[in-house]
């Protein structure tokens, strides 16, 4: 039985919550807000920047939403599974995950070092599997969940420079692409983003004007572009969409 409003009207069933990686900057920020404003409740993960995640929390709170900041390096498994397992024995409904936290290391493949392949792969790929693996269960069993997961174009078309993030972010198709699969009949749907060039803190010493002149639209891309996406995709009307690959890029 549905609760009344003080109208006497039914109140609106309330939003699962929405767990986001990375989403104290860029574009896991503007991801954050989107889903708070489109209702959900945000457990809003961050690796070490308080002051970043507190700001955001901060903005989505004084919007009238909900959030609880879970502090935990994505790559690291240990306090990953502790954290996801905390959530659910707490019986957290947790419907939306937002697989964003990534970095980058660019260099031409030749001079490309241990350093620079490493950390890509472990935070793009390690990342999805310590977050994600343990959530699944719990929304199969709900029969309803969102799953997104935040690639980049590079992974679709590659990118000179960027042979480890391009590998890392084709994986997490890969791995999008299969889930969907695994969890279609369950009413859990799986997709992946492939933003193109997001006007953030990681294309700030960037050539700017050069390389606009290869992006047909001749602009950025703005984080609340993709953040649209992303709760467009967390929304019960993207219930018949799974297993795709979405770019946001401008024509890239």
């Amino acid at each position: 039985m549905e609760a009344a409003s003080a109208g006497g009207a039914p109140a609106a069933p309330q939003k699962p919550w929405a767990l986001v990686t990375g989403g104290s900057r860029g574009i896991g920020a503007a991801i954050s807000k989107a889903l708070a404003q489109a209702g959900h409740p945000i457990l809003l993960n961050y690796r070490s920047n308080d002051a970043a995640a507190e700001a955001v929390k901060a903005e989505i709170e004084a919007a009238g939403g909900k959030v609880r900041l879970l502090r935990f390096d994505v790559v690291d498994r240990e306090a990953a599974f502790a954290a996801i397992d905390g959530l659910v024995a707490e019986g957290l409904p947790i419907g939306v995950l937002v697989n964003n936290a990534g970095i980058s290391a660019d260099n031409a493949f030749p001079m490309m070092t241990p350093e620079q392949w490493d950390p890509i792969m472990r935070v793009n790929l390690d990342g999805f599997y310590n977050v994600t693996q343990k959530l699944v269960m719990p929304m199969i069993r709900l029969r309803k969940g969102r799953i997104i997961n935040i690639s980049s174009v590079s992974g679709v078309i590659g990118n000179r420079g960027q042979v480890n993030y391009s590998a890392a972010k084709a994986g997490l198709i890969g791995a999008t692409k299969a889930l969907a699969i695994e969890c279609a009949k369950r009413g859990v749907t799986v997709n992946a983003v492939a933003p193109g060039l997001i006007e953030t803190d990681m294309v700030v010493d960037a050539p700017l004007d050069i390389i606009k002149k290869h992006i047909p639209m001749r602009r950025f891309g703005q984080p609340e572009e993709v953040a649209a996406l992303v709760a467009f995709l967390a929304s019960d009307a993207a219930g018949y969409i799974t297993g795709q690959v979405i770019s946001i890029s401008g024509g890239l």
